[in-house]
């Protein structure tokens, strides 16, 4: 792969979408990712938040971090009971 030339939320095919220099293409499903990594309402919350406010940092953390920890440390779930 080359250069990033974009990295954009698609809300037609609800994919985030990464276009290389070298026409290469990365479509990222969002709803399986959150299927596989989010346990609670407040971690999708977080993805969310990454998918339309910064597709780039959801991009990288998902192709290069580890999700899992990430939700883990940016999220509080505090049972009401």
């Amino acid at each position: 792969m080359k250069r990033l030339l974009s990295c954009e939320f698609n809300f037609d095919t609800v994919c985030v979408e990464l276009k290389f220099s070298d026409g290469t293409m990365i479509a990222i499903d969002t709803i399986a990712v959150e299927n596989e990594v989010a346990d609670n309402m407040y971690q999708r919350s977080e993805l969310d938040y990454l998918i339309y406010n910064d597709p780039i940092a959801y991009a990288d953390l998902i192709l290069n971090g580890n999700p899992e920890a990430y939700l883990k440390a940016v999220t509080e779930y505090n049972s009401l009971d």
